[in-house]
């Protein structure tokens, strides 16, 4: 049986990952995201600009760096989890 690290698939999408990243910390980088997450600086970039898009991140700029907050009242997008909110809790919203 292989162990739950060698597997090829993960739970949450790089989508769920990026809004994690950014719910914990507002006014992490881009590329610190990317590495967390493990994709592309560009691939974090396309996903946040879609999670803005959509409404899910409000980003503002502070000086040379963005601000992103979770809109914690938006709801999950997947018809198996209706009513389920996206925000994690627990984040410093620094």
């Amino acid at each position: 049986m292989s162990s739950p690290e060698s597997s090829s698939w993960h739970f949450l999408t790089s989508h769920a990952q990026v809004l994690l990243c950014l719910e914990r910390n507002a006014r992490m980088r881009l590329r610190d995201v990317a590495d967390i997450v493990g994709i592309t600086e560009r691939a974090t970039q396309r996903i946040v600009s879609d999670l803005v898009d959509t409404g899910y991140v409000s980003k503002t700029r502070e000086g040379r760096r963005n601000r992103y907050e979770v809109n914690a009242n938006m709801r999950m997008r997947h018809s198996s989890q209706p009513g389920s909110g996206v925000a994690a809790g627990g984040g410093d919203h620094q």
